[in-house]
């Protein structure tokens, strides 16, 4: 079989198990996703390097992911009206159109001079808004592309486009770029940003024209189910909220505690990452670097006296460069999983043993952090855990809704991808809260916390993995009918 396939499917069946007819809306959604990726990952580094100034931030920073949550309530609330009133391509286009204009916003906003933490803080509360909608709203519209079956062979390829993304945006080369850009290059970074995003409008349409056309095609053709599916591709969603949806489901609420639970391990452990990251800026910072005389020289006023130090505070290029490294090893490691392992998982184990690999290497990492919180250590371990997230567990939480209904897709994965997303990270900020202003604890500590997650977080995987596969069957079971019909 594999041999009478054309050359170009014989190269693509490296990463997918990927049939005659189903390559080219493979590739436009790997594109698109990739020049999502691209964009996400050149904001990503920005918002810690406005962010992280100075030591107290970490915890500033953490305190803020938590307090997203609220945020989200109302936020879900509105994509929930918008979407149950437009087409899902208008959606995509709107809800894309409104994240640009804010960027537009931030621009306009540093040329008005506001200040450094300001806009550090209102940038990272947005851009943990872009994520879990703009994202997470393509996965959904990928799903509403493919049948369960079909979808668990391509979702690799299209995965590939993400991981090949995020590593673009770390290159070395994008260090250049800013560099070239010269003053304001965070701000100038973020409209290129917003030309990517531009794209990735242009890509959805083409998209969903494609898939109507073939649609209607089909229909015409009297295929099976396809007159049925000319329908809904082009009506609005549903009345029900995305919380509602989620509550009233038993498969989709372990779903959302699933995916808040690790949120909550994520979050701490970027807690972890940020604060050595900055403590290992500071120290090698000119102020910490200079000898006793110049130290001494920078303390002391016009009459000799001692004066007390300024608060300890990070370049903005070196925090970036950190990070910039950091998401370069990660989307590296993710391309390198999404490309020889992920469709491998798949066959040999499925969606339902794929749930477990990332909660062991997380409970294996954090172990190993608890005896020593050093920079190497942690970063390596949030590069293997966030790596195999971007690639196999990302491409695995897809596969999950798969099996679910339309509106399950676009409304009840975006309430779980951003509010139980936040629910995570508001009891990480609440832990950190306790940890650093009640208990004093050590970093170690909260790698200790995390180990105790993930341990709650590997069995909420194994009463999930049966719930799949009874969704599974049902889905099959339509299905079929559907067919038969």
């Amino acid at each position: 079989m594999t041999d009478r396939l054309p050359p170009g499917y014989r190269f693509l069946r490296l990463f997918a198990d990927i049939r005659p007819g189903e390559a080219s809306k493979a590739l436009l959604l790997a594109l698109n996703v990739f020049l999502l990726l691209l964009a996400y990952y050149i904001l990503k580094p920005l918002r810690e390097s406005l962010l992280l100034v100075d030591k107290d931030m970490p915890q500033v920073k953490s305190y803020l992911s938590g307090a997203q949550a609220v945020l989200f309530v109302f936020v879900i609330k509105a994509f929930s009206r918008l979407a149950s009133k437009v087409p899902r391509h208008v959606l995509i286009t709107r809800t894309t159109s409104f994240f640009i204009s804010n960027l537009v916003v931030f621009y306009a906003l540093h040329a008005g001079g506001l200040a450094e933490k300001p806009m550090g803080i209102l940038f990272f509360v947005w851009i943990g808004i872009f994520n879990y909608f703009v994202i997470a709203q393509f996965w959904g519209f990928a799903n509403d592309l493919y049948a369960e079956e079909t979808g668990k062979r391509t979702f690799p390829l299209v995965a590939l486009g993400a991981s090949l993304g995020g590593l673009a945006a770390t290159l070395p080369f994008m260090k250049g770029l800013r560099d070239h850009l010269g003053g304001n290059w965070q701000f100038k970074l973020m409209l290129i940003a917003g030309v990517l995003l531009g794209l990735c409008i242009v890509l959805a349409r083409v998209i969903h024209r494609r898939d109507v056309r073939e649609t209607r095609r089909d229909r015409d053709r009297g295929i099976a189910g396809a007159a049925a599916a000319a329908l809904v591709q082009e009506r609005p969603l549903e009345a029900s909220g995305g919380f509602r949806l989620v509550f009233k489901s038993r498969y989709l609420l372990l779903i959302a505690v699933m995916i808040g639970l690790y949120n909550f391990v994520n979050a701490t452990g970027e807690f972890i990452m940020s604060d050595v990251t900055v403590r290992r800026a500071i120290d090698s910072s000119p102020a910490s670097a200079a000898g006793p005389g110049e130290a001494a020289a920078l303390l002391l006023g016009d009459g000799g006296a001692a004066e007390p130090p300024p608060p300890a505070r990070t370049e903005s290029k070196e925090i970036h460069n950190a990070f910039m490294d950091y998401q370069f090893w990660t989307n590296l490691i993710a391309l390198v999983i999404q490309l020889f392992l992920v469709s491998r998982v798949f066959r040999w184990v499925g969606v339902s043993g794929a749930l477990l690999f990332l909660p062991l290497i997380a409970l294996g990492g954090y172990a190993l952090i608890s005896f020593g919180a050093v920079f190497f250590l942690v970063r390596w371990v949030k590069v293997l855990e966030n790596g195999t997230d971007y690639s196999l567990q990302n491409t695995t939480k897809a596969a999950l809704f798969l099996v679910t209904r339309r509106e399950e897709k676009y409304k009840a994965k975006a309430a779980i991808d951003t509010f139980f997303v936040r629910g995570g990270d508001t009891l990480s900020a609440l832990a950190v809260l306790l940890g650093t202003q009640v208990l004093g604890l050590r970093i170690e500590r909260y790698a200790l916390i995390n180990v105790t997650a993930v341990a709650v977080l590997i069995a909420v995987c194994l009463k999930l993995i049966p719930a799949y596969r009874e969704r599974r069957a049902a889905a099959e079971a339509a299905g079929a009918a559907g067919a038969a019909t």
